[in-house]
């Protein structure tokens, strides 16, 4: 195959998959609200979200699990092989299982409905065929109607998979804004990694202050920025008035946009001149109780390098530069 044709088929696969979400999208209804209600039942009662599946399927149930788990929904999975050798005991009558199987004819998964059904358990299935016998078997049925595998054989689990995951992201962030889960217990549950940082770490962890910090007044002279800066080792200076309450803020950017713009034969006039002029007045600023993820937020959204912090009586406590996240592992 060439190149180009390698990368048609590649497309070929995305136009499959997305199609396949779109349809599955389309699909969402009564059954889809009747699974929240079930689960939201069954946390209510301190039960817990059971989720299986079979080969690809058991894959997906791992991810489904742990993100029900991450954001507020109790989860655990249960290999339907190991399920049958002991691991019921792991479940109870409070609990509810979602089974996948596309198909919805895996024996293996089949086999353990009658097994779950005597602990109690009211069972969800996520099929492709509302006909099948796992969906037969099941207190509510939510179809996957995907359409055909990404597969040239029309076998391997491509589309379908996609589809499936999505569904189980759609009941985990529905669960989110039914349980009201706040970014809080969201941060309790991941404290690892650049993500779990990001939401333990508040602004008064990464901000500079002290000698790291160049504050200044607004009748404070070009001049005297630049060398403020230079040795706050800062990109910018916060301008602020008697009260260090939030003026301006002056960068390195509008340092140098003004030198642009200045005759050679004004160099002296413009080293004297107030920032009051250049700065950029009334700018953007960050509390200093909110955590590093509202941060990364800003920081995406408005291009900026520099965010002033401020308590919340309006007085600047510190700053926080771009450049510092990825020292702080945040970013």
């Amino acid at each position: 195959m060439s190149e180009h044709s390698n990368i048609i088929r590649a497309r070929q696969v995305f136009d499959i998959e997305i199609e396949g979400l779109k349809a599955v999208r389309d699909s969402l209804g009564e059954s889809f609200i009747k699974t929240i209600d079930l689960i939201l039942d069954t946390l209510a009662k301190g039960g817990l979200v059971v989720v299986t599946g079979v080969g690809k399927n058991l894959h997906i149930a791992e991810k489904m699990s742990a993100i029900f788990a991450s954001t507020g929904t109790r989860s655990i999975v249960l290999n339907p092989v190991q399920a049958m050798h002991g691991d019921l005991g792991m479940v109870s009558s409070r609990d509810v299982l979602i089974a996948l199987s596309f198909s919805g004819e895996s024996d293996e998964v089949i086999k353990l409905i009658p097994a779950i059904r005597r602990h109690g358990l009211k069972v969800v299935s996520l099929t492709g065929n509302p006909k099948s016998t796992l969906a037969t078997l099941s207190d509510i049925h939510l179809e996957i109607p995907c359409g055909k595998e990404a597969c040239p054989f029309g076998m391997a689990p491509t589309n379908s998979t996609t589809a499936t995951m999505a569904m189980g992201d759609a009941l985990a962030m529905v669960l989110i804004d039914a349980q009201k889960f706040p970014i809080e217990d969201y941060a309790m549950n991941h404290p690892a990694g650049a993500i779990g940082r990001a939401l333990v770490m508040k602004v008064t962890d990464i901000m500079r202050t002290g000698d790291k910090l160049a504050l200044l007044s607004p009748e404070a002279t070009i001049m005297e920025a630049a060398v403020a800066m230079t040795k706050a080792q800062s990109g910018s200076a916060i301008v602020v008035d008697e009260n260090k309450k939030l003026l301006g803020i002056f960068t390195d950017g509008d340092f140098r946009r003004a030198l642009t713009d200045c005759e050679q034969s004004n160099i002296q006039t413009f080293q004297n001149s107030n920032i009051q002029s250049f700065m950029t007045a009334s700018p953007l600023f960050v509390y200093d109780d909110v955590y590093a993820a509202e941060l990364l937020k800003i920081f995406e959204k408005k291009k900026i390098d520099d965010l002033p912090v401020c308590d919340r009586d309006g007085k600047v406590v510190g700053l926080v530069d771009i450049q510092d996240l990825p020292k702080m592992k945040v970013l």
